[in-house]
């Protein structure tokens, strides 16, 4: 290189290596967990690789996906709900709809990328994409038959559609009950809004894209099971996972909490708890009363 005053000199890179996997220099493995390290087992470790960020799918450009080639209502009210949150600054609002798409990372130099794709992109896009999501809801009854069935696998819905889509197209939510509330009755919903919305986008932003499979919505007479493909992110565990937070596709989460399509991280399962706490507490009054 030469200097702005004529010296020459030799610039060396250094990039760090997202893709191999580190190990101690006698050839053992730690993964750590907020403020603990441990030791990998090799089936831990078989998972880590495929973990391994160095392929960011929401990153990648599909290059016969030219950046213009987008469904321009997904496009608006895409822009249109970002202008509206009160989670994104008024520095980011003021962006060109070309800059916000880039912000985003909905678009990589002059083509959509899969996260663009994903949300904004038109059908047939959204089709090929590996692996766009699919849905699928199935009721049982007490004998463990399925009763009703309604899939979402057409891929024409975005995320935040999809969303929507199960929460006005599936019946059971809108079921309710009655109880006396001193001289009057109050209907009260079996299943709460917020609670349904959240778990649904946990499973869309959590889902491993990488990964072929579907996500269930599993409706039992006693309760609401919601399946995803996959294994849950190396280093979470049903023991901590109230309290361990691990990103599996952060740009996606990060367009999901702007939108207020969920909570932040980590914060989810506790506003669920909150939630129908609540609800049952106002079920137990309504009940003393009686």
């Amino acid at each position: 290189m030469t200097a702005g005053n004529g010296g020459e000199y030799i610039e060396v890179q250094v990039f760090r290596s997202a893709q191999s996997v580190a190990s101690m220099s006698d050839g053992r493995y730690f993964i750590r967990v907020a403020d603990e390290s441990r030791p990998l087992l090799p089936d831990e470790l078989t998972r880590l690789i495929g973990d391994k960020t160095a392929y960011v799918w929401e990153a990648q450009a599909i290059k016969n996906v030219p950046r213009n080639r987008f469904d321009q209502a997904k496009l608006n009210r895409f822009v249109g709900a970002i202008r509206q949150s009160d989670r994104v600054s008024d520095f980011i609002k003021a962006k060109t709809i070309e800059e916000l798409l880039d912000h985003y990372l909905f678009t990589s130099g002059r083509y959509l990328t899969n996260l663009g794709i994903l949300w904004i992109g038109r059908r047939d896009d959204r089709a090929t994409l590996l692996y766009a999501p699919v849905i699928q809801f199935i009721k049982y009854d007490e004998l463990d038959r399925k009763v009703n069935k309604l899939t979402w696998d057409d891929f024409s819905l975005n995320p935040m559609e999809l969303i929507e889509a199960i929460w006005n197209e599936v019946p059971d939510w809108r079921e309710t009950y009655e109880l006396p509330d001193g001289m009057f009755r109050k209907n009260v919903p079996h299943y709460e809004e917020m609670v349904v919305r959240e778990l649904l986008a946990n499973a869309l932003v959590h889902r491993p894209y990488t990964q072929r499979g579907e996500i269930f919505v599993n409706l039992f007479p006693d309760r609401l099971e919601v399946h995803n493909p996959g294994l849950l992110p190396l280093g979470v565990t049903p023991k901590n996972i109230l309290h361990t937070t691990i990103k599996r596709n952060e740009h996606l989460a990060r367009v999901f909490y702007n939108l207020r399509l969920m909570e932040r991280e980590g914060s989810g399962f506790d506003r669920m708890y909150e939630v129908l706490l609540a609800v049952e507490i106002g079920r137990a009054s309504c009940r003393e009363r009686v």
